[in-house]
């Protein structure tokens, strides 16, 4: 599960089992027209899910959510990401941009 901000400010939610794969299709315009017609988009979290169907629950769970609750979501979870060397999410237990 990951969620990202496009350019104009919006999230977008989605599920994936490769992340840096798909935020690559995302950033070349490639995975989703949503994001395409709002690059560029940063990946603003990561949400490990145990398999893919409670990541598909949990997708249609937090896009039904309003813009405010996504927003609580993610610093609740205290999930933003960096990625890592091997370019694969590595979670943050503390935001550094506060």
């Amino acid at each position: 599960m990951y969620l990202l901000r496009c350019s104009d400010g919006s999230l977008y939610t989605g599920w994936t089992t490769r992340i840096e794969h798909r935020l690559e299709r995302h950033r070349a315009g490639k995975a989703s027209r949503y994001t395409a017609s709002r690059l560029p988009v940063e990946l603003a979290a990561v949400l490990p899910m145990p398999d893919r169907r409670e990541a598909r629950r949990e997708e249609a769970r937090i896009k039904r959510l309003d813009r405010a609750s996504k927003l609580g979501l993610i610093a609740e979870r205290g999930t933003f990401v960096m990625m890592g060397d091997d370019g694969q999410p590595t979670p943050r237990t503390q935001r550094q941009d506060r």
